[in-house]
C-alpha cells in the first residue's frame, strides 16, 4: 500500500471489453480504485461521468499519480507499456499473451529483475475456474495416481466477430501469431499446470481455411519432461464453440468440459470424475459437478492485490509462468518446419 493512502490507485491502459471487465472487479475490491483510463477510442481527453479520467494515449496515463497499472492492449504495444509502467514504479497486471514472440516476455523479465519490490502478474484467467482448481486438487491428492496422458480440445469458430469487417488478431505485425496464441494459449498453460514441462514436441500449424496471415488451426502432440503425453487442437474451425480438458491418471481421470466465459457459448462448466475399475468393462463409475458461477475474475484480482498490499510472491500467472507458456507455444509453431522457414520464426527462442 502506498504511503499515506487508504487505497491503491489504479490505472487501466486498454479500456475495450476486457479493460470494462476488469475494472469491475477493480473497483468492488476494497483496497483498489480505477483513477483512470486510456483507450485509442476516447480520441482525446476528458472525464468519464462517474469521474474517472480518459485518455487517448498510454502515455498520458503515465503521468498521473498512480500505484497500479493494468495493461489491456494488444499484442504488440502490451510489452512496451508494462517495461514503461516498471520503470515507473507501478505493479503491473498484464493481460496475456505477454506479446507476439518469446523476446518479447523475455524483455519484459529481464526489466522485473530491476525492480525486484514490483509486482508483476500475467492473465491466464483459466486457472482461476473452480473446475480447474477442484481437477488440479484431486491430481495433487494422489488418490488417482500418476498422470498418463492429457487431451486439449479449445476452439472457436472465427477470428473475426459477426458484423465486424477487420480484427487485429488477425494482423501479424499485431498479434504475433493466431489462435495458439491467442486463445490455445490458456490451454497450453493449463498442461503445463497438469502435466509438468514440455520439451519433446511435434506439430502441425496451417491457415488453410480461413486464410489469414496467422494461423487458424494447430496440432501438437507433446512428451513433458514426467513422461507425460499431450495432445492439443487449438481452432478457429471449431464451429460449436469447444473447451475440454482430459486427464487421465493411472486409476481414473478428471474431464472438464465447457467453461464460464462472457460470451456464454461453451456450453455449461462442468467436471467428470471417473474411478478406474477393471470390472468396468469400460463403463466405470463416474461423477460429473456443474458450476454456475464464475468466481475467477475477482480471485484473481483478490491474489494480485494482496501480493501488493502484503508484499507476497506471484503464485499463478507470475512472469516464469508468462515466459514458459510462451516457450512452449513457440516450441509447437518451431516444430512445423515449413510454418517455422514460412513466418522465418527463431526457434533459438523458445529454449532447450
Amino acid at each position: 500500500m502506498a504511503a499515506g493512502r487508504d487505497t491503491l490507485r489504479v490505472g487501466i491502459a486498454g479500456y475495450g471489453v476486457v479493460g470494462k471487465r476488469r475494472r469491475h472487479f477493480i473497483d468492488i475490491h476494497p483496497a483498489l480504485k480505477t483513477v483512470a483510463v486510456c483507450d485509442r477510442t476516447f480520441g482525446g481527453e476528458g472525464v468519464l461521468p462517474d469521474g474517472v479520467r480518459f485518455y487517448s494515449d498510454y502515455r498520458q496515463l503515465l503521468a498521473e499519480e498512480l500505484d497500479i497499472m493494468f495493461v489491456c492492449l494488444t499484442n504488440d504495444i502490451a510489452p512496451d507499456v508494462t517495461i514503461a509502467c516498471l520503470e515507473k514504479g507501478l505493479h503491473v497486471f498484464c493481460e496475456k499473451p505477454p506479446g507476439r514472440n518469446v523476446t518479447d516476455i523475455a524483455r519484459v523479465v529481464a526489466c522485473e529483475k530491476k525492480h525486484p519490490d514490483l509486482k508483476l502478474k500475467y492473465g491466464f484467467n483459466h486457472r482461476y475456474h473452480d473446475s480447474v482448481l477442484d481437477a488440479l486438487k484431486l491430481v495433487h491428492s494422489g488418490e488417482f495416481g500418476k498422470v498418463l496422458n492429457i487431451r486439449g480440445v479449445y476452439g472457436k469458430s472465427q477470428f473475426i466477430s459477426y458484423g465486424q469487417k477487420s480484427d487485429w488478431r488477425v494482423d501479424r505485425a499485431l498479434a504475433g501469431g493466431g489462435i495458439l496464441l491467442d486463445q490455445g494459449i490458456h490451454m497450453v498453460d493449463l498442461m503445463r499446470l497438469f502435466g509438468g514441462e514440455f520439451h519433446e514436441v511435434h506439430s502441425i500449424i496451417s491457415n488453410d481455411f480461413w486464410h489469414h496471415e496467422v494461423e487458424d488451426n494447430a496440432y501438437a502432440l507433446m512428451r513433458s519432461d514426467k513422461g507425460v503425453v499431450a495432445m492439443l487442437h487449438s481452432t478457429a474451425t471449431e464451429w460449436r464453440h469447444r473447451f475440454r480438458l482430459e486427464v487421465t491418471l493411472a486409476k481414473g481421470a478428471v474431464i472438464l468440459s465447457g467453461i464460464l466465459s462472457g460470451s456464454k457459448s461453451y456450453g455449461a462448466e462442468t467436471m467428470t470424475v471417473v474411478w478406474a475399475s477393471g470390472e468396468s468393462a469400460g463403463d466405470p463409475r463416474e461423477q460429473t459437478t456443474r458450476y454456475n458461477s464464475d468466481p475467477s475474475w475477482a480471485s484473481e484480482i483478490n491474489e494480485f492485490a494482496d501480493a501488493v498490499q502484503n508484499d507476497k510472491p506471484i503464485v499463478n500467472g507470475s512472469s516464469l509462468d508468462a515466459l514458459r507458456t510462451m516457450q512452449l507455444v513457440y516450441r509447437i509453431y518451431c516444430s512445423d518446419k515449413d510454418w517455422r522457414d514460412r513466418w522465418q520464426l527463431d526457434d533459438t527462442a523458445a529454449g532447450p
